[in-house]
């Protein structure tokens, strides 16, 4: 047998290549609201551009521009209270249960307490054109393969250019105005903010907007921002004003805008913060625009060039993009659905840069002073969704500001476990903010779930999964341990079935009873503790450290209680048979184990699976933008093709500003209602479920391929391992596969198809477990099963699975058996 292989940095010749005008937003009218304004971002600075032509609105953002001061949200020690409410759960006296955890955590913080600060906007660049009139051909547009967004139009017989992007490398917002006339730029530059202490001046023909953060709940706002504009001209004049400054006769106006604020760390603030913002305007106005701008698209690409996806001919891309999003349920426009993929790495790319904060509930994209949920980070879903696209669409490094964080939250999260619990370790609750707050926010209803440290931590293993980095895995393995420890503290053995089980909690924001959510032992707090043991296991064997701590979780974990399947068949969200067949809830929390995690197998446990899909059928598929996100790698998951694309044409309903119904706004940004973005990475990540999945002890070629997808060609998406895929298929059929090993080990594949190597013999049939550590899944509890429930049996295709050995740096080429060579 002969396998193609080459080294990994070798010349390739791709069999596609991803189409540029599919990489375009475009619109034919300016923005008339912030929904359809248009988002660009470095990581630190954003800014949404509205691209009006006699007065165009760039509103802006900086990361750490949040209200309020450093310090913790826990104001006295509330482990009594927590004893409590565990005596009355265990003697079934639930509704007293959760009456007492409303008076301890009311849903309106008391004066002394602080429920977590607000992500506040910077406010508005605003640019006034003169001597305009007479509009035609105007265009708006986004070009998120190159990070950079154009107007265009006519006036008088003159044709106007704006270009803006916000460059990483030289960390500033970077505005270039030109005319195909001379002296023909005509205009004024100034500021507005919401925030109440703010100062607009000019100095040095410079423009500035210094201002201090708001007040919230008991905390006082003390994060100081700067906003500096420098106008750069060739030819013409420059006015300047008290606060605005005047261009006349301009033949180009360069816009450099940069921002800065005193925030250090979540508990010290600088001033030599402030510094910066005045060295990073200096330095890049002496820089020629053709300079930034290459070095700002050298840096971009570098991060989105590595996957490309086409799903077939583009044939509506003459369409202005809200267009195409408000035909895209009367057709398969399936070129939308690679440019809503690819929107989303653009946007992580653009909200999470390495040194920087993660992005939260809208990236660093927000208008309002008290935007909607704060626009917090919410880690009962949202956060981790936001970075569910990091790893397998081939951004690995923007996990980086999650991590990081993580390193607060173990620090900040140790008052919490020790203060409400009494416990060792960290933990936090179902919110957190840039302060790192660690208590109970939002009361004692929608907070008390002390499961948002279980989650996060997962993204620690699943990027040790993707990369194979053990000098990561050690650095953060303090921060397993640690999780961990809060869970052996504070599980507790259940009476009737010895089960130990967290108590008290919830399943996330969802109520078994009129008005009651809090409880014990629910099936997604069983499934967190499970994975937060068993990474811990299986890292300090792989570290060769903490032995005997690793056999304590062992023993702690065999007590764990199994899933439970209910009397309608479904799988059951909570430890008793409370579910309802009409809950339509848009959390669908116990489904963690099916994803992001990897403990319901249609291989290996079929009854659990099923009763996944039950569950499924249950909630239906119409809900907020997120869930529907979600509900995309369910289906995916479920190996469901046809369901989970129609997820993603349900997601990709056209909702206008002010519209009440999940979907996407013009812009491409999700609708919960309001805006908030880990709808689109949801969706990302679920395009790449269903192409790819790696989570289930082999890489799994193209596991949930809808029919409408005939035809299509991908490269450059990760899977477990260290595995960089590139397939291309027809017919619904896939027809060749390209694999580099980075971490070298044995390559197991999942396809429908006969796979061949270039001489047309058969891959080698796998058998037995897969040998490759990245690939090796914790064996799971069997089910209880009501003996009420009623299950249909699984049926599935048939498999083919083989086993590659692998080297690495080394690419493998293989193609189905009926592709030609």
């Amino acid at each position: 047998m002969t396998i193609l292989v080459c080294s990994y940095g070798c010349q390739e010749n791709s069999s596609s290549s991803e189409a540029l005008d599919n990489t375009l937003l475009w619109y034919e009218d300016a923005a008339k609201n912030w929904n359809e304004a248009l988002p660009i971002g470095n990581g630190r600075i954003g800014g949404m551009l509205f691209g009006g032509i006699i007065h165009d609105t760039i509103q802006l953002n900086e990361e750490t521009v949040w209200a309020g001061e450093p310090g913790n949200n826990i104001t006295q020690n509330y482990y009594q209270d927590i004893v409590n409410i565990r005596e009355l759960l265990f003697s079934g006296k639930y509704e007293e249960a959760q009456i007492v955890a409303l008076s301890v955590f009311p849903k309106n913080p008391p004066e002394q307490t602080n429920y977590g600060v607000p992500f506040q906007t910077v406010g508005n660049l605003v640019l006034n054109f003169s001597e305009q009139d007479d509009f035609s051909n105007y265009r708006r547009e986004l070009d998120i393969r190159n990070a950079i967004s154009t107007v265009t139009y006519s006036s008088n017989g003159i044709n106007f250019k704006r270009e803006y992007f916000v460059s990483y490398p030289d960390q500033v917002m970077i505005i270039r105005l030109t005319a195909d006339k001379p002296k023909k730029l005509n205009l004024s530059v100034s500021m507005d903010t919401p925030h109440v202490k703010h100062k607009i001046s000019t100095e040095n023909e410079i423009l500035k907007l210094s201002g201090t953060t708001g007040d919230h709940e008991n905390k006082t706002g003390k994060i100081k921002f700067e906003t500096l504009v420098y106008p750069k001209l060739v030819g013409g004049s420059l006015e300047q004003e008290e606060a605005s400054i005047a261009i006349k006769n301009a033949d180009e106006v360069i816009l450099f805008v940069s921002i800065a604020t005193n925030f250090n760390n979540y508990n010290t603030l600088s001033h030599t913060g402030l510094n910066s913002v005045q060295k990073a305007l200096i330095k890049a106005s002496n820089k020629s625009f053709d300079v930034l701008k290459k070095a700002h698209i050298r840096d971009y690409r570098n991060l989105f060039d590595r996957v490309s996806l086409e799903l077939g001919e583009d044939g509506q891309i003459d369409l202005p993009t809200n267009k195409r999003l408000e035909k895209f349920a009367l057709n398969d426009d399936l070129g939308l659905v690679s440019l809503y993929f690819q929107f989303g790495r653009y946007l992580l790319i653009s909200c999470s840069r390495p040194g920087g904060q993660p992005a939260n509930l809208q990236g660093i994209w927000n208008d309002k002073l008290n935007p909607s949920w704060d626009s917090k980070y919410t880690v009962n879903i949202n956060t981790e969704m936001n970075y569910w696209p990091a790893e397998v669409t081939n951004l690995s490094e923007l996990h980086q500001p999650l991590f990081a964080m993580l390193e607060d939250l173990s620090v900040t999260g140790q008052e919490s476990a020790k203060k409400i619990y009494n416990a060792r370790g960290w933990n936090i609750h179902h919110n957190t903010d840039i302060w790192r707050i660690s208590g109970i926010i939002d009361g004692g209803f929608y907070g008390f779930w002390p499961m948002g440290g279980a989650w996060l931590t997962q993204h620690i293993w699943q990027h040790y999964l993707f990369t194979g980095d053990e000098i990561f895995l050690k650095k953060y393995y303090p921060i397993l341990k640690s999780a961990a420890l809060f869970y052996a503290d504070v599980l507790q053995e259940t009476s009737d079935q010895n089960w130990l089980v967290v108590a008290p909690s919830m399943s996330p924001e969802n109520k078994y009873m009129n008005n009651v959510g809090i409880t014990y032992g629910t099936t997604m707090d069983n499934q967190l503790v499970f994975d937060v043991f068993s990474n811990v296991i299986t890292a300090s064997q792989i570290l060769d450290i903490d032995t005997s701590f690793a056999d304590s979780l062992k023993v702690m974990r065999k007590q764990l209680p199994p899933m439970q399947i209910g009397r309608h068949g479904q799988l059951q969200e909570w430890i008793n048979d409370w579910d309802r067949p009409n809950d339509k809830h848009r959390h669908i929390s116990h489904l963690y184990g099916l994803y992001p995690s990897a403990q319901i197998s249609p291989f290996k446990n079929p009854k659990l699976f099923k009763s996944a899909e039950q569950t499924l059928e249950f909630r239906g598929d119409v809900s907020t933008g997120w869930s529907m996100g979600w509900k995309v790698n369910f289906w995916a998951r479920m190996l469901n093709g046809n369901r989970a694309y129609k997820l993603i044409k349900t997601q990709l309903t056209l909702v206008e500003d002010g519209i009440s119904t999940g979907g996407t706004y013009p812009n491409l940004f999700d609708a919960h209602p309001p805006f908030q973005i880990d709808g689109n990475f949801g969706c990302t990540a679920g395009i790449a479920e269903m192409l790819i999945q790696s989570h289930d002890e082999a890489v799994h070629l193209l596991p949930a391929l809808p029919e409408a997808w005939t035809q299509g060609y991908v490269r450059g998406l990760k899977a477990r391992g260290g595995f960089e895929v590139e397939m291309k298929w027809s017919k619904n059929m896939l027809d060749t596969v390209k694999v580099k090993s980075e971490k070298g080990g044995n390559l197991r594949l999942r396809s429908l198809e006969k796979l061949v190597d270039a001489e047309g013999n058969e891959l080698k049939k796998a058998s037995g477990n897969n040998n490759n550590i990245y690939f090796q899944t914790p064996e799971i509890k069997p089910p209880l099963i009501s003996t009420r429930a009623t299950l249909s049996e699984l049926k599935l295709p048939i498999f083919k699975i083989y086993d590659i050995p692998t080297e690495k740096g080394m690419s493998y080429v293989f193609y189905s058996e009926n592709q030609p060579k």
